[in-house]
């Protein structure tokens, strides 16, 4: 197998600035460009202005380097941490082409490159220039399983010519998950949503060229299957099955396991059921991700991610007033004064597959995971794994919820804090994602 390319849309907005450094061939000009650009949208045509020069073109338009070594390109002000409590502007550079397309009245920027150049930069967005060369070498392979799993995926559901359907709702309910049918113009985005892709504008002073490298075409694989590697940032103690977050299909390797060296006597682990999770979520349990070691959590939290001090268990208040107007905001139902939170089903970690809101003009249930997370903040809370508190009840109205919590995101997969505590502690790469990836095999495929 050849090393494949993969397209990453970087930014849309109505207008783009750039800078190309080097010369960049596109189809629509006899000319390479080069310098200070500005795309705009006119009658649906993309019009790009360089200096004098003056590109137009309908639907897309493609610029190559003409030196793909040292070649690159700058787009202003990308947001990165899309709602999320972070969210930034930032300037980035890439390697690579850059492809610009229409759609929806604004324009998409989108980084055309080798898969290898891409993780470089996906290892560097998602992890700290400190991090062990252990843990970055399991993460560049899950991140390679990652990408090339949504792209045999993408070209199944292309091929068998069937909607994918990723909501189910009626009067009283709203079922909806969020994964990689939401991108039909490229193959991946460069956030959260997906990955983090910052280009080389982290590249700086890192081991992710050395952990990419010498890593080169590994794969995680399950029945000669690329493996749809996932991973978050704390599981909590215990991780996720894949089919509590996303679509309804199991992957032996995506199942919920302890994220220690041992189980704890101390709490049941069936936390499915609600006085198990509810133990769980208050207490604290012994768990790799368990660290408050700063050398640690510095190489998986970056700067803005820092401001998260507390992941492993925390607390959110919320006044009856704030928690009814952000339910009704967020849900675009008129639900009145929300008399409970009551939990319907969770997943093996505890985290909340399906809440039923009960609200004095309405009941409504609503899931999965990252749905309930959106609809209890203003932009995410941490994680679904959360127990209700009600407080100060007045005429049957609590006049404030406390939510519980434990982990940060989804916990499916690689807990990353848990594994830089492992790869502190001295376990190699192949440990830890047989760790957290159960019977799964590391195969080169490139």
């Amino acid at each position: 197998m050849i090393e494949p390319s993969v397209s990453v849309s970087i930014m849309s907005e109505t207008e783009i600035e750039f800078e190309l450094y080097g010369d960049f061939k596109c189809p629509a000009s006899t000319k390479s460009l080069r310098g200070v650009c500005k795309a705009t949208i006119e009658n649906n045509w993309i019009v790009v202005k360089s200096g004098n020069d003056t590109v137009k073109t309908e639907s897309e338009i493609l610029f190559t380097p003409s030196d793909i070594e040292s070649a690159s390109f700058l787009l202003r002000d990308v947001t990165i941490g899309i709602q999320f409590h972070w969210q930034k502007k930032e300037n980035q550079r890439f390697l690579g082409s850059l492809k610009l397309l229409v759609g929806n009245g604004k324009l998409t920027a989108v980084n055309v490159l080798p898969v290898e150049q891409y993780l470089m930069s996906v290892i560097s967005s998602e992890m700290s220039a400190t991090s062990s060369i252990e843990l970055l070498k399991a993460h560049a392979i899950i991140s390679r399983s990652w990408l090339l799993a949504q792209i045999e995926k993408d070209k199944n559901i292309r091929a068998e010519a069937v909607q994918y359907i990723s909501t189910i709702e009626n009067e009283d309910e709203r079922i909806k998950w969020y994964d990689r049918q939401d991108h039909t113009l490229y193959d991946v985005c460069a956030d959260d949503h997906c990955q983090r892709y910052q280009g080389i504008t982290k590249l700086y002073a890192h081991n992710a060229q050395t952990a990419v490298a010498e890593t080169h075409g590994l794969i995680l694989f399950y029945n000669n299957k690329i493996c749809d590697a996932r991973f978050s940032k704390s599981c909590g103690g215990v991780t996720e099955n894949f089919e509590n977050v996303w679509e309804p299909i199991e992957h032996p390797y995506l199942k919920k396991i302890v994220d220690y060296k041992y189980e704890t006597d101390d709490y049941s682990l069936e936390l499915t059921n609600e006085k198990a999770a509810v133990k769980w979520i208050l207490g604290s349990p012994p768990s790799y991700c368990n660290s408050s070691d700063k050398k640690i959590i510095r190489q998986v939290l970056l700067d803005y991610d820092q401001k998260t001090k507390d992941f492993y268990r925390w607390k959110v208040e919320y006044s009856q007033k704030e928690i009814s107007s952000l339910i009704t905001k967020k849900l675009q139902i008129v639900m009145g004064d929300i008399l409970d939170l009551i939990p319907v089903q969770r997943g093996e970690s505890a985290r909340l597959v399906k809440l039923k809101i009960v609200g004095s003009k309405k009941t409504f249930t609503i899931g999965k995971e990252l749905e309930i997370r959106r609809a209890l903040s203003k932009t995410h809370l941490y994680s679904s794994a959360v127990y209700f508190e009600k407080m100060d009840i007045v005429d049957g109205i609590p006049q404030k919820f406390i939510i519980h919590g434990a982990g940060w995101g989804h916990g499916v997969g690689l807990c990353q804090i848990g594994a830089a505590v492992m790869g502190e502690m001295g376990y190699v790469f192949d440990e830890i994602l047989l760790h957290y990836f159960k019977g799964a095999t590391i195969k080169k495929i490139y």
